[in-house]
């Protein structure tokens, strides 16, 4: 079963480890008869020994609780930052990007399944062993602005990302998060000093779309959310928008008020288009008209700076909500164009939300 109380007994049959690397988690009590509770996600799973949680990467090995993915790096990239898409935080810059497998939910179109699904499916965990100092040292060398947990759920690599982000902090460097939402409450607590931004992905604002497509629930992704705004972590929104799933004008604009009354009217928002992956492979693609509806309604509610994705350079360019002009311009994913480059409009300097080089 998912959600809260989640009660996970056997382990995976025939589970593979290669090159096996662990280290004991954290954020977990140990039960009786050799069972733990992990208090990493909201998933709260209660583990048998020898099982494994709903995200497939942290063991019960006789009642001591491990994270098989602890510097076990799957991907590693460089990126601009807007791929994340983070669009206010050190635009133009690049983002250290890294990764290791398995994610805390299963969602029927996840463009990265071939590593996010992998411990779950194929029962094999990949990774090349990389110390956390190393991954600070690539990204310093890369001359890269932060370092980005992203690709998979980053809350399921939990350990290994903030001994990469406290070394992070010390150079200078921002720590972004790319994820789910669907944290704990004491995962926040532990992480929040070290990070600078997130971008949540809110995949729908129904809880029966989330326990059905998703394998979680809503309320603790909006938790998290808010818990990041009062934590002073910069937030942006993005949400897939799926025919047929979340394309409702009643959907979208509720989805459009949480983020204006519950993370203000600053925070961004960004909509993008849904391509045919991993299990929804017959679906259609996303109708632009869509992406402008769900942009109309968003600037209804008060949003300030609402994106489009995955539809070009249209919808991409951050303006000033005072006065209009272009304060910075996109013209396709690293190149972009600052117009002013402490994050003030050049026109009338009225201040832009988010952080700029300047304010980091």
């Amino acid at each position: 079963m998912n959600g809260a109380g989640c009660f996970v007994r056997n382990p995976i049959a025939g589970a593979v480890l290669e090159g096996e690397v662990v280290q004991e988690a954290r954020l977990y009590e140990k039960r009786r008869n050799n069972q733990v509770k992990c208090h990493l996600c909201a998933h709260g799973c209660l583990i048998d020994d020898g099982g494994r949680g709903v995200c497939h990467v942290r063991e019960n090995r006789g009642g001591t609780l491990y994270s098989l993915v602890y510097g076990q790096v799957l991907a590693e990239n460089r990126d601009p930052i807007e791929k994340k898409p983070l669009y206010h935080v050190a635009p133009g810059t690049l983002s250290y990007s890294i990764a290791t497998a398995g994610c805390n939910f299963r969602c029927a179109w996840c463009q990265n399944s071939d590593i996010s699904a992998m411990p779950r499916e194929r029962h094999i965990i990949r990774g090349s062993e990389t110390p956390p100092e190393l991954i600070v040292a690539r990204a310093f060398e890369s001359r890269c602005r932060s370092i980005a947990y992203t690709y998979t759920e980053p809350t399921i690599f939990f350990e290994y990302a903030y001994d990469v982000a406290a070394l992070a902090k010390k150079k200078g460097l921002l720590n972004v998060l790319v994820t789910n939402g669907f944290m704990s409450a004491e995962m926040l607590e532990t992480l929040h000093p070290l990070a600078d931004a997130a971008n949540v992905d809110l995949k729908s604002f129904n809880d029966d779309t989330y326990r059905e497509q998703v394998g979680g629930r809503l309320q603790p992704v909006l938790d998290s959310m808010k818990r990041m705004k009062d934590y002073g972590i910069w937030v942006e929104v993005t949400t897939l928008v799926i025919p047929q799933l979340n394309d409702s004008d009643e959907e979208l604009r509720q989805i459009a008020q949480f983020i204006a009354r519950d993370l203000g009217c600053e925070t961004p928002w960004h909509i993008s288009r849904f391509f045919p992956a991993y299990k929804m492979t017959r679906c259609e693609p996303t109708p632009p008209a869509t992406l402008e509806r769900a942009r109309c309604i968003g600037e209804a509610e008060g949003l300030r700076y609402v994106y489009l994705g995955n539809l070009g350079r249209e919808g991409q360019d951050t303006r000033c909500h005072t006065c209009g002009a272009v304060v910075i311009e996109r013209r396709g994913l690293g190149y972009t164009v600052t117009h002013a480059g402490d994050g003030a409009c050049p026109a009338c300097h009225t201040p832009v939300a988010g952080i700029y080089m300047g304010s980091a």
